[in-house]
C-alpha cells in the first residue's frame, strides 16, 4: 500500500487492493425484516398490524398460538372480517380498531374473536396509530391477549400491591443475598424502621436473636422451596427503646423468575404474623396444668409418707420439677414465731433440708438440731422470714466473673444466679423458709414464680408443723 493510500487520501483502490468491508471477518448482521420478524416472534403478547386501508401486514407467533390461523393465512387480508371476527360483528371491530389512527395514545378494548377451528376467544387489546415519514397515522398496531390471562395478570399485579400497602401481617422479598429487598409497612413496623431503611441490611442488623433460625429456613426454601406449614420463630427485634422479644408464625415461598426456560431463584417471599400474645398465653396456660398437676401429686405422695417432715421434703421435690435447680429448708432457731410475738434479734435460722450441693437431686433431711446458718445481714431468707412474704434476688449487676463469690457469700451453690425465698407460715406463726435457687441456664424467678412457690411453701409448713405437734405429742422438743 501507497504512504498517501495509508494516509487515506486516495479515492480509488488500487488493482491490487480488493474492498474491503467495514467488518472484517465479523458475522453478517441480520437486516431490518429478519430483526423485526424476530422481535414479533418472541413477544409474549399477541400482535398483529394494519396499513391505512386496514389490510394485515404484521402476525405473530403468539397471535397464532391463540387464534390458529398462521401469518401466511392472515396477512393480505382485509381487517377481520368473515375469519376472524363474525360478520354481524365485523362492522363494529373495525370501526373501534381503526379508530385509534386518529386517537392519542392506546385504546383499550375487548372484543370476542374467531379461532381457525371456529371457537371463540374474549381477548383484550391495545391498539395505537403507527406515523409515516410524513407525521400522519400510516396504520396501525393491535397487541392483544386471551382475557383471563390479563385477568389473572391484572390480580397478581393488585395482589402483590395490596401485600405490600394494606396487608395486616407482615410482608417482607428477600433477596438471594438474605437481605431485605421490599418490605411492606406492617413488616417495617416490626421490625422497628422505615420501610427503605431496612433494605439491604443484613437481619443481623436488625435482630438480636432468632437471626440463625431465620437464614437458615430462607437458605432452605431458596434450595429446596417452601416448608410444608408455617414456621414459629422467636426472635430478639433492636429498637430505640432496647430489644423486644417476639414470636412470628411464618410462611415462606420460593420466588422465580417466569421468564426463564429452567427455574431461577430471584428470592423468598416471607410472610409473618406476630403470635406472642397468643404464644405467651399457652405457654402460662401449659405451665399452669404441669404445676397444678405436680401438687396434686405431691400431695397424694405426701400423704403416704408416716414421717410428717418427709412429706416436706416430698412436696419440695415435686416442686423442683421444671422450676428450680436447687432448694432449701431452713427454720427459725428457738421455735415458730407468732405474728404478735418480736422475731429474735439477732434473728437465726437452722437447716432442716437441702438438695445435693453437687447438682440437682432428691432433698435430704438435715435433722432438726444443728448449728444455725451464718448468713450474713440483709441475707434475702433473713428479709423473708422478717417481712412474712416472698422475696426475690438475683446476681443481674454482678460480672459474670463474680457471681459464684456473690453466690457461696449468701450459703448457696456457687451456680446459683436467681434466687427465690417463702415464708413457711402455719397456725399464725413463721415456722422459716423455704429457698429456690436457679443456675445461670433458666430465666429470673417471676411474680407467677412467687405465687407457685407460695402454694409449695402452705404445704411444707403444714408438713413441718405436724411434725412438730408428733414431737411434743411423743415427748420430742422440736425445732
Amino acid at each position: 500500500m501507497s504512504a498517501s493510500r495509508r494516509k487515506g487520501t486516495t479515492d480509488e483502490l488500487g488493482p491490487d487492493e480488493p474492498e474491503r468491508s467495514e467488518n472484517p471477518g465479523g458475522p453478517v448482521g441480520p437486516d431490518g425484516a429478519d430483526l423485526l420478524a424476530a422481535l414479533l416472534d418472541g413477544m409474549d403478547a399477541a400482535l398483529c398490524a394494519f396499513d391505512a386501508d386496514g389490510v394485515v401486514t404484521h402476525w405473530n407467533r403468539e397471535a397464532e398460538r391463540i387464534l390458529g390461523w398462521s401469518a401466511a393465512e392472515a396477512v393480505g387480508r382485509q381487517g377481520f372480517a368473515g375469519w376472524a371476527v363474525r360478520e354481524a360483528d365485523a362492522e363494529e371491530v373495525e370501526t373501534r380498531l381503526m379508530s385509534a389512527m386518529h386517537a392519542s395514545g392506546r385504546q383499550v378494548h375487548e372484543f370476542a374473536l374467531l379461532t381457525k377451528d371456529g371457537g371463540r376467544v374474549l381477548v383484550r387489546t391495545q391498539s395505537a396509530a403507527v406515523p409515516g415519514p410524513d407525521g400522519k397515522p400510516a396504520g396501525l398496531y393491535c397487541a392483544f391477549s386471551e382475557v383471563h390471562a390479563q385477568i389473572d395478570l391484572e390480580r397478581s399485579i393488585a395482589l402483590s400491591e395490596a401485600l405490600f400497602d394494606d396487608a395486616s401481617w407482615g410482608v417482607v422479598l428477600v433477596d438471594a443475598d438474605l437481605r431485605p429487598a421490599v418490605v411492606n409497612a406492617h413488616a417495617a413496623r416490626a421490625l422497628g424502621t422505615g420501610r427503605t431503611a431496612v433494605l439491604g441490611r443484613p437481619l443481623g442488623e436488625l435482630l438480636t436473636q432468632g437471626v440463625e433460625e431465620l437464614e437458615n429456613a430462607l437458605t432452605h426454601v431458596l434450595a429446596e422451596g417452601a416448608p410444608p406449614a408455617p414456621a414459629e420463630v422467636w426472635v430478639g427485634v433492636r429498637t430505640p427503646e432496647g430489644e423486644r422479644r417476639r414470636c412470628w408464625r411464618s410462611g415462606f415461598l420460593r420466588l422465580a423468575s417466569p421468564l426463564a426456560e429452567e427455574p431461577v431463584p430471584l428470592g423468598v417471599g416471607w410472610l409473618f404474623q406476630d403470635v406472642t400474645e397468643a404464644k405467651q398465653g399457652e405457654q402460662e396456660a401449659s405451665l399452669l396444668r404441669f404445676r397444678t398437676n405436680q401438687l396434686h401429686r405431691a400431695a397424694r405422695a405426701a400423704a403416704e409418707c408416716e414421717d410428717p417432715a418427709e412429706a416436706a421434703t416430698v412436696h419440695l421435690d415435686f416442686a423442683l420439677a421444671g422450676f428450680a435447680d436447687h432448694a432449701l429448708i431452713d427454720r427459725v432457731a428457738g421455735g415458730a414465731a407468732a405474728e404478735s410475738e418480736s422475731v429474735a434479734v439477732p434473728l437465726r435460722l437452722v437447716r432442716v433440708a437441702a438438695t445435693p450441693s453437687g447438682g440437682p437431686g432428691p432433698s435430704a433431711l438435715t435433722g432438726y438440731a444443728g448449728l444455725p446458718v451464718r448468713y450474713p445481714e440483709g441475707h434475702p431468707a433473713l428479709q423473708c422470714v422478717a417481712r412474712a412474704g416472698s422475696v426475690r434476688a438475683g446476681a443481674g449487676g454482678v460480672p459474670a466473673e463474680e457471681t459464684r463469690e456473690w453466690a457461696r457469700a449468701r450459703q448457696w451453690p456457687q451456680d446459683t444466679v436467681h434466687a427465690l425465698c417463702a415464708v413457711l407460715r402455719s397456725r399464725g406463726r413463721t415456722l422459716g423458709v423455704v429457698t429456690f435457687l436457679r443456675g445461670a441456664g433458666r430465666t429470673s424467678f417471676e411474680r407467677s414464680d412467687a405465687t407457685y412457690a407460695e402454694d409449695v411453701a402452705v404445704r411444707i409448713a403444714a408438713a413441718l408443723d405436724l411434725a412438730d405437734l408428733a414431737d411434743l405429742a411423743g415427748g420430742g422438743t422440736g425445732a
